[in-house]
């Protein structure tokens, strides 16, 4: 099973580090192919509503995108993992998702949606944020399953920590690891 993730986070080994790699521990094994985006890391210009990607369903900005077009052409699971940041998505994050509106045009203008393979597609959403309302897990999980719609991912989980700030404090949380590990399995389950 062909796996992609998104690591939408600016901090290297802080709480979506720890969350996402927890995850990864359950979905390696024989037949699963997994590759990682580190969005902070990649070269994603924001979109520019020029309108392209609506006549041609192709974005014609180049850069880093083009890897990620790709991957999410091919890839059966996706799993997203983002901090919560003023109630929303990490800016490494909603930038990577505005950038596929070339996709949603794709499938929703041109009527070329992605194909759900054999064992279909399903979603992944990861979110942990030092604020305690929980505005943010749903800001966030509204984008994320916009975009899961537009990339043919029918279904997703959310699986979210609120009131986690400081750097490797998930680690404190009395069932975070165990809760995402489970939701990496049932990620990949059958």
């Amino acid at each position: 099973m062909k796996i992609i993730t998104f690591n939408g986070s600016p901090r290297i080994d802080g709480n979506t580090d720890i969350l996402l790699g927890e995850t990864l521990g359950a979905i390696q094994g024989p037949g699963n192919t997994i590759l990682s985006f580190r969005l902070n890391d990649m070269n994603i210009k924001p979109c520019q509503n020029c309108g392209h990607c609506e006549e041609t369903g192709i974005c014609v900005i180049e850069d880093d995108m083009k890897e990620i077009y790709t991957a999410i052409r091919e890839t059966e699971r996706i799993i997203v993992a983002s901090p919560i940041f003023f109630s929303g998505l990490s800016a490494q994050t909603k930038i990577m998702i505005d950038r596929c509106q070339a996709l949603w045009c794709e499938k929703y203008l041109l009527k070329r949606a992605i194909p759900e393979g054999p064992t279909g597609r399903k979603g992944l959403l990861i979110l942990v944020g030092g604020t305690k309302k929980d505005i943010g897990i749903q800001c966030g999980d509204a984008t994320v399953k916009a975009f899961f719609r537009s990339v043919s991912v029918p279904v997703h989980e959310t699986v979210s920590f609120l009131g986690v700030d400081r750097k490797g404090a998930i680690l404190d949380h009395p069932t975070a690891l165990l809760d995402v590990y489970h939701a990496g399995q049932r990620l990949v389950a059958p």
